[in-house]
């Protein structure tokens, strides 16, 4: 499915006949000649495009600024990819520039740029452009970018997918074919595992949906091991605490955690053969059915607490609860989840950063470390102790919300309930997995965000 969709990228010692120049403009100066009249005008801004006719062809500038970095050229491939007319081939010297990792930022950027979902289109779409890197680069980075792109284009094409089309038993069908592909063992529970295993949370926020639940369980041996959790609300209607029709719009987007994790684990397993990787998503809508979960119910989860529900739209905790306690069970060095959480999260740090709580300061860094070089914005949030009685209730032993201040950090204090004392991080990621608008890197929908940063702190493990 994806990778047809993907673009090839080729290696050249020239720009081939037909093919639409990319060429950077470094410091308000073009890093390929061209004529005058081509170039009058643009300051080379960051991410600024024009497509231009020259006597050879076509061209499209774009900006990189006054200095380049890999971001920048990540960015400005992606921008460049969304200048070059539908369906034309492309070719860039852009990986020339010097800087660490260009040729595997350009491949990427170029990638997501270019990416479309059309699953749903009547009309015949074109596939997006080859691209050939001119002047030569390494293979190992161009496949790594291939690997890197082609797992975000799985996660956003989850995440953009309508809920009916995604019921809980299909999609984690989908997502156990994967794992399996890429050297995993998986295993797929039904309802009644479910309630064996004792995940509570799990069937509570399942209850509302005529969709049963599943739990996507998936392990491979090695060393250092990583757990990896997701949450996959399918659809969230908010439950009995129903959300307005206008925040309800793009809850198909509420598995994005999971689409994230999966797609990432498949391709960790790929690139770093000697990581252990262990992989746990719940998958459920949370709708408003006759047996659905009640505003003052008591919850118990896998690892015995209790949880009294004050909101049912403070679900996604509730169902990583369950996914945390079996996570810690297997002793992992370091369990990472990615879920879009919390609005507040986003209130906080707007559409594009991702909030970051982690157990310690080293697993912080680590992950800070993975974020930057993968392009994708995180910010460290605290995990206050003296907070910890915004979830305090009086019959259980938390309740799930924490009311409108520090909703954020509320909720990552739940989750850190269910971790105990296993090193640990929370990436909560409600506001950078949808773009809101066309951007440089994709147009607007699922971002797959996330799943850049998994795959980079598979390489960063060494420093835990």
């Amino acid at each position: 499915m994806t990778p047809s969709r993907l673009p090839a990228v080729e290696v050249s010692d020239r720009h081939p006949d037909g093919s639409v120049r990319i060429v950077g403009v470094l410091g308000g100066s073009p890093l390929e000649p061209l004529p005058a009249d081509a170039v009058d005008g643009f300051e080379g801004a960051a991410g600024e495009t024009r497509l231009a006719a020259v006597p050879d062809g076509l061209v499209v500038l774009v900006g990189l600024g006054d200095e380049a970095d890999a971001d920048g050229l990540r960015r400005a491939a992606g921008a460049a990819a969304r200048a070059v007319p539908a369906g034309r081939p492309a070719s860039t010297a852009l990986h020339r520039v010097g800087v660490d990792g260009a040729a595997e930022a350009v491949v990427v950027g170029y990638a997501l740029g270019s990416y479309r979902y059309t699953e749903y289109r009547s009309d015949a779409q074109p596939r997006p452009g080859d691209l050939t890197l001119v002047g030569g680069a390494e293979a190992a980075e161009i496949r790594r970018g291939r690997s890197v792109a082609e797992a975000i284009y799985r996660a956003r094409d989850w995440s953009n997918r309508p809920a009916a089309d995604k019921a809980p038993e299909r999609l984690a069908g989908e997502m156990a074919d994967l794992l399996a592909a890429a050297g995993l063992e998986v295993d797929v529970w039904d309802e009644n595992r479910i309630a064996e295993e004792r995940l509570g949370c799990l069937l509570a926020v399942a209850a509302g949906s005529d969709r049963a639940p599943r739990m996507v369980v998936a392990r491979r041996s090695g060393s250092p091991h990583v757990a990896l959790v997701g949450k996959g609300i399918v659809f969230d209607s908010g439950g009995l605490s129903i959300k307005t029709p206008e925040y309800m719009e793009t809850m198909k987007r509420d598995m994005a955690g999971a689409a994230a994790v999966v797609a990432a684990a498949a391709t960790m397993a790929a690139l770093n053969p000697g990581v252990g990787l262990s992989v746990y998503v719940p998958l459920t809508d949370n709708m408003s059915g006759g047996s659905a979960m009640k505003p003052g119910d008591v919850l118990t989860a896998r690892n015995g607490k209790t949880i009294e529900v004050l909101n049912t739209d403070a679900e996604g905790r509730l169902v990583l609860a369950d996914a945390l306690s079996l996570a810690v069970e297997a002793g992992p060095d370091l369990v990472v989840d990615v879920a879009t959480l919390t609005g507040a999260a986003r209130v906080a740090l707007g559409d594009h950063i991702a909030a970051v709580f982690a157990s310690s300061d080293q697993v912080r860094d680590v992950l800070l470390a993975a974020g930057e070089k993968a392009g994708e914005r995180l910010w460290p949030m605290p995990l206050p102790a003296d907070y910890k009685r915004l979830i305090s209730s009086p019959v259980a032993d938390m309740k799930n919300t924490g009311g409108r201040y520090g909703g954020a950090i509320a909720a990552a204090l739940l989750l850190a309930e269910f971790v105990g004392e296993i090193p640990w991080a929370h990436i909560d990621i409600a506001g950078p997995s949808w773009y809101s608008e066309d951007g440089p890197l994709g147009p607007k929908g699922a971002s797959g965000f996330g799943v850049g940063t998994l795959i980079a702190l598979s390489e960063e493990l060494h420093r835990l």
